[in-house]
């Protein structure tokens, strides 16, 4: 049995990522019902040592649109990490999607084999198209997404494996 590289990576960013912005609508609303600024929120993180909610989104963000542009063999988009409220997060998820919903499936099927090069710094990481999906990518994006779920319930937003899980 083959493997679909786009079904496996697409509607899976594209869903999670829809959950992940309903998850921040929720949180908007728990700001509004508590009567404070949710960018209270977004600067909020685990432990001192973690990155802030902002930075979880961000990086969510930046794995999926990377993930698919590399499958597919084009450029990556570059977004500023600009962004200190829920809406703009929530900006930010919208504009992903747009990105990853453009590529099309033709473009990503066959990259199994595809070489992908991830330079950070000096270093330089080589993977074939599937050991980057699902030993790198995919690995990546939902600890960002669990992370950015964990630092709002833990911030009393009312959330569950439901919201995390929705239309998965």
């Amino acid at each position: 049995m083959n493997i679909s590289m786009y079904q496996a990576s697409v509607p899976r960013f594209v869903n999670m990522l829809g959950n992940l912005s309903r998850i921040l609508d929720k949180a908007q609303a728990y700001a509004t019902q508590k009567v404070f600024d949710g960018a209270v929120l977004a600067d909020s993180r685990l432990y001192p040592d973690m990155l802030p909610l902002t930075s979880q989104v961000q990086i969510a963000c930046d794995t999926a649109k990377g993930a698919v542009a590399r499958l597919a063999g084009i450029d990556i988009p570059v977004h500023e990490d600009n962004e200190r409220t829920l809406p703009e997060l929530k900006a930010r998820i919208a504009k992903t999607i747009a990105f990853i919903e453009s590529v099309r499936q033709d473009e990503v099927d066959g990259s199994e084999e595809r070489e992908i090069v991830i330079r950070r710094g000096d270093e330089e990481l080589r993977f074939t198209g599937l050991q980057f999906l699902l030993g790198r990518a995919l690995p990546n994006f939902y600890f960002h997404v669990t992370t950015a779920y964990a630092i709002l319930r833990h911030n009393g937003v009312a959330i569950g494996k439901r919201d995390y899980l929705y239309n998965a």
